[in-house]
């Protein structure tokens, strides 16, 4: 007595049998996506399952297979590897394209100036796309010369489009280093130019703080007036005198280009003989 399902079952491995041993390492085979994990995908080959892995599945850095493929797309993958004994293949995607890291300085030389969209944002930078395959890295510190950025969702969202520059490139590990605030001027470098210690410039309060007020000077560069140089008497605390948004007169009383920092003074300008006699002592 042979059952109906015997029957199948042996069919079956007949069959996977056959196209196992007529598969052979780089081949061209069309399939469908049959099942996706966090790892990768099994690609139904017409009776084997191929493993597609997320590694294999695009030259760019993808988080989840989910990103590029979808359960019963029908794609063509190559053949990467193959386990007769264990009947277990490896597949490729991304190998059926050439390579878009070859010749990869030549196309982004380091100090370019290149537009890309943001593409993911991590807690310590974010992924930029040049083009399909190649995503560049943009690290917080390199995201504003006078900002201090903790979270890239600061500054950037998904989708957005920017202008950076390459600041380096590693073939080998697939990596490119941008800046974005590599592709403007630092305001900071001609600081020294444009002030001097007593020059009395008109300021806006952008913050206020327990210990004083930052004041833009002008954009991307601001100043602070320490609680004690708001006012010529003794205050709680800053917006018993200030208000953010409000322009006010202040005197620069230091600045440090090197650690970019700029304090103010309006106590100087409310009360300059106080503070001409304080000085001299």
């Amino acid at each position: 007595v042979v059952s109906r399902r015997e029957l199948l079952e042996e069919s079956l491995r007949e069959s996977r049998s056959k196209l196992l041993s007529e598969m052979k390492v780089d081949d061209l085979r069309k399939g469908m996506v049959k099942n996706i994990t966090d790892f990768g995908a099994f690609i139904d080959l017409g009776g084997v399952d191929g493993l597609l892995h997320i590694t294999d599945i695009s030259w760019g850095r993808i988080s989840h297979p989910s990103e590029v493929l979808s359960v019963g797309q029908e794609l063509e993958v190559v053949i990467i590897g193959i386990d007769k004994e264990k009947e277990r293949v490896s597949l490729g995607l991304k190998q059926t394209t050439s390579n878009p890291w070859e010749n990869i300085e030549r196309k982004y030389p380091v100090g370019a100036h290149v537009r890309g969209k943001v593409r993911n944002l991590t807690t310590y930078g974010a992924f930029v796309e040049l083009e399909e395959g190649i995503d560049g890295m943009v690290h917080v510190s390199d995201m504003s010369w006078t900002r201090k950025i903790n979270n890239p969702n600061e500054v950037l969202k998904p989708g957005m489009e920017v202008e950076a520059v390459i600041l380096d490139i590693n073939p080998e590990q697939q990596r490119i280093s941008l800046g974005l605030k590599q592709a403007e001027s630092d305001p900071w470098a001609s600081i020294n130019d444009l002030y001097k210690v007593g020059d009395v410039v008109k300021v806006k309060i952008v913050k206020l703080m327990t210990f004083g007020a930052f004041a833009e000077i002008i954009p991307g560069v601001d100043g602070l007036i320490h609680i004690s140089q708001i006012a010529d008497r003794r205050i709680g605390k800053p917006e018993d005198v200030l208000s953010e948004g409000q322009e006010v007169d202040a005197k620069i009383i230091d600045i440090d280009q090197e650690h970019k920092r700029i304090s103010l003074s309006i106590r100087a300008l409310l009360a300059p003989a106080a503070e001409d006699e304080e000085d001299a002592e």
